[in-house]
């Protein structure tokens, strides 16, 4: 026998229950997860959230480097899951804006804390990145 004592073992944080409940979804990670899918949509609803409506021109102007075909396919996707509402004003010249739905402002809500964290990290993200990044180009 070892006289030597071993440290406690340290209690991971609980993990909450991702049980299914209901068929097509194995968790509600995976529901939100899909929902959210998609690397403009958390943007989207990030920005919606910071106001009331928002005009598409602003909006395409907040959400830098997508393209004018991906920020509609992903407005027309929020629109049809119940987190975004169009609102067209029916006027010359065309006058549209997009706001959040109560669904998706709950959704939203849930993506602060991942806002939060991206800021707290965000130095070691981007030297993670350019890391990952020098060392591809060492690949090719």
């Amino acid at each position: 026998m070892s006289d030597t004592i071993s440290p406690p073992a340290q209690a991971s944080p609980p993990v909450p229950s991702c049980t299914p409940t209901l068929p097509g979804f194995t968790c509600g990670l995976d529901a939100t997860l899909r929902v959210v899918a998609g690397k403009w949509k958390p943007l989207i609803l990030y920005f919606l959230a910071q106001g009331g409506p928002t005009r598409y021109g602003d909006l395409r102007r907040a959400v830098r480097d997508v393209s004018d075909k991906m920020l509609i396919q992903q407005l027309k996707e929020l629109e049809a899951d119940g987190l975004v509402k169009r609102t067209d004003y029916k006027e010359v010249p065309p006058r549209v804006d997009y706001s959040l739905t109560s669904l998706g402002h709950s959704l939203a809500q849930a993506l602060v804390p991942l806002c939060s964290w991206g800021t707290e990290h965000m130095a070691e993200v981007s030297r993670v990145f350019a890391e990952r990044d020098a060392w591809n180009t060492k690949r090719r």
